[in-house]
């Protein structure tokens, strides 16, 4: 079975948000489209306590987007951005809700981010997405979403990890770096993700 998974498509990614994808309201109405056409459609949701160590306002002196080690991995640090219960971290009001089976949450550990719906960034807790789709009979996982160099690129690095077939909808998702999804692209199809517009 084929599923479609729609990563972080929050208020805080598009247009108005403290870390706006640039064009990320582009892919609303593809997203809308897509999902009747598939069996299972699964969602992620970034979900960030206040004093997530990811923000730069946790780190004095700091400014967003620069480097730190953080727990000895490295961290770029952001604007804060979809914190818990705030309007920020709901999903688009334009995003038709209606499919989605389940919500997975990430990014809840304020001392480790989290860019895929899979596992934390240094792979030591899992969300439980892929036992879920597993117990749901799935094969092939289909993303959409934010942003297509960052959240959608570590999940589907992670969904090729987990054993499942991958097909990135390019068409369905959109960068925060043209450069970085560029890079992202190259190494996805070196390990056999799929590109395509579903």
């Amino acid at each position: 079975m084929r599923a479609l998974l729609l990563i972080d498509i929050q208020n805080d990614f598009l247009p108005g948000g403290s870390l706006a994808v640039p064009g990320g309201e582009e892919i609303l109405p593809l997203v809308n489209a897509l999902q009747p056409t598939y069996e299972l459609v699964v969602a992620t949701q970034d979900w960030h306590p206040a004093t997530h160590q990811s923000f730069a306002s946790q780190h004095p002196g700091r400014g967003p987007f620069e480097q730190i080690d953080l727990h000895g991995l490295r961290q770029t640090l952001w604007p804060d951005h979809c914190v818990q219960t705030t309007s920020g971290a709901e999903f688009s009001a334009a995003l038709d809700q209606h499919r989605i089976e389940a919500i997975f949450r990430k990014g809840t550990n304020p001392e480790i981010d989290s860019y895929s719906g899979f596992f934390d960034n240094g792979h030591r807790k899992s969300t439980g997405l892929a036992d879920y789709l597993r117990g749901r009979g799935v094969r092939e996982v289909h993303l959409a979403g934010l942003a297509a160099d960052f959240c959608v690129n570590f999940s589907a690095l992670d969904a090729l990890r987990e054993g499942f077939e991958v097909v990135f909808l390019q068409e369905a998702t959109r960068a925060i770096s043209p450069d970085g999804y560029a890079q992202a692209r190259q190494e996805l199809q070196r390990r056999g993700a799929r590109f395509g517009a579903r």
